[in-house]
């Protein structure tokens, strides 16, 4: 497979005001230190010092700045990459504050600043000139014509790494230059800035380039001029910032002595967001000049999956074992209380436009059930005439004490009515019309096992005839991704609260309303519920104790949401996932995470035909399955091509 993931580097080096033998020194230092790295940038005009002030008008500097650049790009062919340094830049009668594109030896181009700050403690007027208006220029360095302006993008076909500049103030205003830059293909933008610190700005800039890195649909590295700037009047924090599509991914102020902050970035992940978001179009790509660089990626340029996992955990990429619910306990548990609004408010607006007050429910002591309910009471607090009307249907033999007693304890405390009707009766009577033993015949024995999530689906169906009510259904993401729900049994309902929450969310919902609901004997039995293992209860149980777990016959419903996660959300191929899961999942091995990949992508694709009708639903993530939304896939296509990936990455 293609290999995008790129390691790129913000640096802030040491450095002296106006000594530019001392800075190229230490620009040179960090750039070999940071080899392994595709792309590294440095502060806006590193190479003189953000704060020569008048001394930017003398041609000494200016003619040393020249010559240094040359020597640090000497440096990029020993290493490969793309460096970004800032220089002052003549051309013609005027002086510019450029970036300057350092590769396979040369300077390849030089981008000039558009927006001068000539305000508060800036006053970059006095010495440059605006690149607003420059396009299709050069300027001749050391006898070589090197592309000059506003209109260039520096691009490594190999790695379809594409990149563009701006610097510092080009980000603060309204028509930024990587707008522009990013629709005419840049997945990279570069800042080189010399933004000083004062009380509240390191957060207002952390906003801006997480802001424009998900705006854009990029990677965005930021890098500002450092602490041994000139402090007359203003002090520079270093503030080093790498996001990539709204997302922080390192970020570091005030280093102690030179630092680089590094991160990997995929351009891989970049791409498919584009494409899947169409807003996002190709602009004007025609006007701006694309030079050659290098912006390697971490490795060879293909691997298979056991070398793309070597990679992922040689940078330690980070990888979360769980993509759907936050790491953070502060933010999970706020993902989590939004959820349940989002669902809560969702089914309040189908009982206002329905008129229909009762909700119907079935209650079975697991935790898919226990989110529906708890979502059916917080309707009840937006719609104060909503009646909860629960239903729990054991049949003897299968249900187990514990899930009986948690259904039962449940529903007397969220439910206004409640109602326990045993179906064993009714299943074997269904079952010998059809000619079918009464008990269950082993494994294999769909047929039983169905019908009994048919019989509570069909009494749920009349129950709700009966009360004039609405069936609420609890089946969950997971469990549609996987087709494990009985096809028109638990797969049907008339609104389906849980349809776009997977399961390793679910579980912790129920938790976080555990703590929050301010009930000791409601939490209790939360938690209780939390802590039972995942089962549909389809079979005999063990004396009363549970027999059937769900995780035995599907495998980890963890995996699964991953591979499901990174296959809906990133558009990743099969070896691609399963890379990302061996580093996300080190105790697995090797065979462990192919057969779980294999058996997700079998049972991902022979399942639609369940999806393509489901009942609606609020979404609540960036990932559903719904066929009204965000999924549509034929019901008969081939997984062949899917599990062919997983066998070429080996």
């Amino acid at each position: 497979m293609k290999n995008r993931i790129i390691q790129v580097a913000a640096a802030a080096p040491a450095l002296k005001v106006g000594d530019v033998s001392f800075n190229t020194a230490q620009i040179i230092s960090m750039v070999r230190e940071l080899s392994d790295c595709g792309v590294v940038v440095f502060p806006e005009l590193s190479v003189t010092g953000y704060t020569c002030a008048d001394l930017f008008l003398s041609e000494l500097l200016l003619q040393h700045a020249g010559s240094a650049l040359l020597r640090i790009a000497q440096e990029t062919e020993k290493t490969g990459n793309l460096v970004i340094v800032g220089v002052p830049i003549r051309c013609g009668n005027s002086l510019y504050n450029c970036a300057a594109l350092l590769s396979c030896g040369r300077v390849q181009a030089l981008i000039p600043k558009t927006y001068l700050p000539n305000y508060s403690e800036f006053y970059e007027c006095r010495w440059f000139a605006s690149g607003r208006e420059i396009g299709g220029k050069s300027v001749c360095l050391n006898g070589e014509e090197v592309p000059f302006g506003t209109d260039i993008l520096a691009e490594d076909p190999l790695s379809e790494a594409v990149l563009g500049a701006e610097l510092c103030e080009d980000l603060w205003i309204p028509d930024k230059p990587s707008t522009h830059a990013v629709l005419a293909g840049a997945n990279i933008i570069a800042n080189l800035s010399a933004s000083d610190e004062l009380i509240g700005k390191q957060e207002y800039r952390t906003q801006l380039v997480a802001q424009q890195s998900g705006a854009c649909y990029c990677a965005y590295v930021y890098a500002s001029a450092g602490v041994c700037e000139s402090s007359t009047d203003l002090v520079f924090s270093g503030h080093s910032i790498i996001a990539q599509n709204g997302s922080v991914l390192s970020e570091s102020i005030f280093p102690d002595g030179p630092h680089a902050e590094k991160a990997c970035i995929d351009i891989g992940s970049i791409l498919h967001d584009r494409r899947r978001q169409n807003t996002f179009e190709t602009v004007a790509s025609g006007e701006y000049r694309r030079v050659p660089v290098r912006i390697p990626a971490l490795g060879p340029a293909e691997v298979d999956m056991v070398e793309l996992a070597g990679i992922l955990k040689r940078y330690d990429y980070p990888v979360a074992r769980t993509p759907f619910v936050p790491a953070d306990d502060a933010a999970r548990d706020a993902r989590c209380r939004r959820i349940l609004q989002i669902q809560a408010n969702g089914l309040a607006t189908r009982v206002r436009a329905t008129g229909i007050k009762n909700l119907v429910i079935g209650i079975s002591g697991g935790l898919d059930s226990t989110l529906a309910l708890i979502v059916c009471a917080e309707a009840k607090r937006i719609v104060p005439d909503i009646r909860i009307i629960a239903y729990t249907m054991p049949n003897r033999g299968n249900t187990s004490e514990l899930t009986h007693d948690n259904a039962g304890r449940l529903m007397a405390l969220l439910a206004d009515e409640v109602h326990e009707v045993p179906i064993e009766e009714g299943v074997k009577l269904h079952l010998s019309q059809l000619g079918h033993a009464q008990t269950y015949q082993g494994e294999g024995d769909v047929a039983y096992e169905n019908a009994q999530a048919r019989m509570r689906t069909y009494l749920l169906m009349d129950a709700a005839n009966m009360k004039s009510g609405l069936v609420v259904g609890t089946g969950d993401l997971s469990e549609l991704a996987l087709g494990w729900c009985t096809y028109n049994g638990d797969h049907m309902s008339m609104y389906a609260v849980n349809a776009s929450v997977p399961k390793t969310l679910v579980r912790f919902i129920c938790g976080a309303y555990a703590e929050m609901c301010g009930r000791e004997e409601l939490r209790a039995v939360l938690l209780s519920i939390c802590d039972t293992p995942i089962t549909p209860e389809l079979t005999p149980s063990d004396g009363g104790k549970i027999a059937q777990k769900t995780e035995e016959k599907i495998g980890k419903y963890e995996l699964n949401d991953f591979f499901l996660y990174y296959t809906l959300r990133h558009g990743f191929e099969p070896s691609r996932s399963a890379a990302y899961a061996l580093k996300a999942y080190p105790e697995l091995d090797y065979d462990e995470v192919v057969r779980a990949a294999q058996n997700f992508f079998r049972r991902f694709f022979s399942q639609q035909f369940k999806r393509s009708c489901l009942p609606d639903g609020p979404k609540v993530g960036s990932v559903s399955l719904s066929p009204r939304g965000d999924w549509r896939m034929p019901s008969d296509a081939s997984v062949s091509l899917w599990l062919e990936d997983l066998e070429r990455g080996m």
